[in-house]
């Protein structure tokens, strides 16, 4: 469920007179689910507008010339061909200099007249460009061209009149979705920011906001409050589901900023710092002229959105048509699971996801022990635990195929780092510094890994850290063919060597 209103500053309040102020304090208002509109598609909305009037004047402003005139439409044609180019041009350009923006369609009036007429005359130049250079420009009516030019001019400023209005409502109303994001910050800079200027400057939908102290104690290391600030505000962004994780700290305090960038490295989550309330002040003076929003980008997602959907794409068709071509084996080994011991068929584990969020992993019971704990204890050579039919499962890596649900359920992917029993991320975590950094993706069913040779028991940290290595080469290098590369290498690997027991 996506929380739908904004979340007001709310002050912590202390916890005694000798102890420092409450380091964490959440508010909010979660309502019922409505219909709203993506931020992203507000400019393609503006566009699309333009767009059309451009169209509709090249449509009424030539034909009516020409009914006028000539009482016919026998040369009208040059000028509805020439509509859709000149709407291309106005929109790219418009794209290409921030015209589309949230935050421009918010702008003052005065603001419109400029831009617009600029954008135009200079798509009529370059029409009459085109025109020089196809050798055309004796086709075309100069009253009808006239005629378009004005009355396109006229159309594109009374709609984004009028588009600017309905823009504005529909901000003021709430029903406008930016990027659903978690603000962390102090309690003067959150106090500060409101949920309108979070969604016109920065594209932003508050989903919580969780209070940092805003003492500061001049160490290297964070204090317990603020440790704790900081692990609460991971938990919430894994339990909702956010887009992102937004800071609001004064840029003067470097120390703090460099801490909490550090903390979240473990998040595979953008990260942005906002500018504070003295570098809002000095924008917002009249004299000055901003052309984007002035935010710093501390993180960057591992996948970009296209990245990411094209990946799930893939994951999809791969794990369908896996499970239609091995349902008769998936039948088959459910059936001896069944016969050759006692229990369930499937051996279900909890295991960490994508940024750290638990999810239960399917797998064919392979062993009379149903481990899922604080210890778990993993697979030796010659296992006794196993069981007969779940060795050659193991062997074979049949165990496995379950997982294809999994990856249908988007809890896991084709290709990414294996995930680990909790247990092991608990210890390994603690070990490796950069263990954590392995949930930036979800985790896969094969991996760069296991296509290298690092399967099967990890008994020496010196294994793991091979793992990670690997895991973090893959994160940083992912592409669709370094994916259909590994689902190949796999294949072999399992034909040519085996080291699962």
């Amino acid at each position: 469920m996506i929380p739908q209103n904004p979340i007001s500053a709310v002050p912590a309040k202390s916890r005694g007179g000798d102890q420092p102020e409450a380091a964490l304090q959440i508010v909010g208002r979660r309502s019922g689910l409505r219909i709203k509109i993506p931020y992203f598609a507000c400019k393609h909305a503006l566009a699309f507008v333009d767009a059309s009037v451009i169209v509709l004047a090249s449509v009424f402003g030539g034909g009516l010339y020409q009914i006028i005139a000539y009482g016919d439409l026998d040369h009208v044609e040059p000028v509805l061909r020439a509509g859709p180019v000149a709407a291309l041009l106005y929109v790219l350009l418009g794209h290409s200099t921030g015209f589309y923006e949230l935050r421009e369609a918010l702008a003052k009036k005065r603001r419109d007249v400029g831009p617009i007429f600029a954008h135009w005359s200079l798509v009529g130049l370059l029409l009459a460009l085109l025109a020089f250079l196809m050798k055309s420009g004796a086709s075309f009516s100069r009253g009808s061209v006239i005629c378009f030019g004005g009355l396109a001019l006229v159309l594109l400023l009374t709609s984004r009149r009028l588009v600017k209005r309905l823009v504005s409502a529909a901000v003021a109303e709430g029903q406008v979705q930016g990027r659903r994001a978690i603000l962390l910050g102090t309690r003067e800079e959150l106090a500060s920011l409101g949920a309108e200027e979070l969604l016109e400057q920065h594209g932003l939908s508050e989903v919580e906001r969780v209070t940092f102290s805003s003492r500061s104690n001049g160490g290297f290391a964070m204090t317990a409050d603020e440790s704790s600030s900081l692990e609460r505000a991971l938990a919430v962004a894994r339990e909702w589901g956010v887009d992102e994780i937004v800071l609001a700290f004064p840029w003067s305090d470097t120390r703090k900023i460099e801490l909490v960038r550090d903390g979240l490295r473990i998040s595979p989550l953008p990260i942005q710092l906002l500018p504070d309330r003295r570098i809002r002040s000095v924008a917002k003076n009249p004299s000055y002229r901003l052309q984007s929003s002035l935010s710093v980008e501390i993180q960057r997602g591992p996948l970009t959105r296209t990245e990411q959907m094209s990946k799930r794409i893939l994951d999809i068709v791969g794990a369908s048509i896996g499970l239609i071509l091995l349902a008769p084996l998936i039948l088959m080994s459910a059936v001896a699971v069944k016969l050759d011991s006692r229990g369930p068929v499937l051996f279900r584990q909890r295991r960490n996801g994508f940024n750290i969020k638990q999810f239960s992993i399917f797998k064919f019971r392979t062993m009379t022990v149903m481990e899922d704990g604080a210890t778990v204890v993993q697979a030796q050579r010659f296992d006794p635990r196993v069981t007969k039919v779940g060795r050659i499962l193991r062997r074979t890596s049949i165990d496995e195929v379950p997982q294809l649900l999994n990856v249908l359920r988007g809890e896991m992917s084709l290709v990414g780092p294996r995930p680990h029993a909790l247990a092991h991320d608990s210890h390994f975590g603690q070990l490796l510094s950069d263990y954590a950094f392995r949930h930036h993706v979800k985790p896969g069913i094969t991996g760069w890994a296991q296509v290298n040779g690092y399967r099967g028991e990890t008994a020496r940290v010196e294994q793991m850290k091979g793992r990670v290595d690997c895991d973090l080469w893959y994160i940083n290098n992912w592409s669709l063919r370094l994916d259909l590369k590994i689902l190949l290498l796999t294949c072999l690997e399992l034909i040519r060597r085996n080291n699962a027991y």
